[in-house]
């Protein structure tokens, strides 16, 4: 019979998730809110993604913004695709842009899910344990 973590001592190692975003407040909360669930590394622009994004241990799901300074999160995706095409990184973006144009980018670029800004914290949970377990 398989032991949980506290039986058998170890500690559980969290999901890392990667969130960028400009919005500083923004960012913060969503770190708190997904903080007790998972590890939540914070970049406030597509650029700090970009090089967070191979950080170790790397993140398993990135939570994107569109419109960021220096480097906006489709050209941000993109660029970690080009860089290490094998890896499939899931990426959930999170933005203002709801035109249907700006959605299919966003889907062409890779991403698993397109939630527009104001967003719900439950909806973001629920995509999120989504695409880590499946279910």
């Amino acid at each position: 019979m398989a032991q949980s973590p506290a039986m058998t001592g170890v500690d559980e190692i969290k999901k890392r998730i990667l969130v960028v975003e400009d919005e500083q407040d923004v960012a913060f909360m969503i770190a708190r809110f997904l903080g007790t669930e998972y590890d939540v590394a914070v970049a406030m622009n597509g650029q700090q993604g970009l090089e967070m994004a191979f950080d170790e241990p790397r993140p398993e799901l990135i939570i994107t913004d569109v419109m960021m300074p220096k480097l906006d999160g489709i050209s941000m995706v993109k660029r970690i695709r080009e860089r290490d095409p094998n890896r499939k990184t899931p990426v959930i973006f999170l933005t203002a842009k709801s035109a249907p144009m700006d959605i299919v980018a966003g889907i062409q670029a890779g991403a698993k899910h397109y939630i527009t800004k104001p967003f719900q914290f439950d909806e973001l949970r629920k995509k999120v344990r989504k695409v880590l377990t499946g279910r």
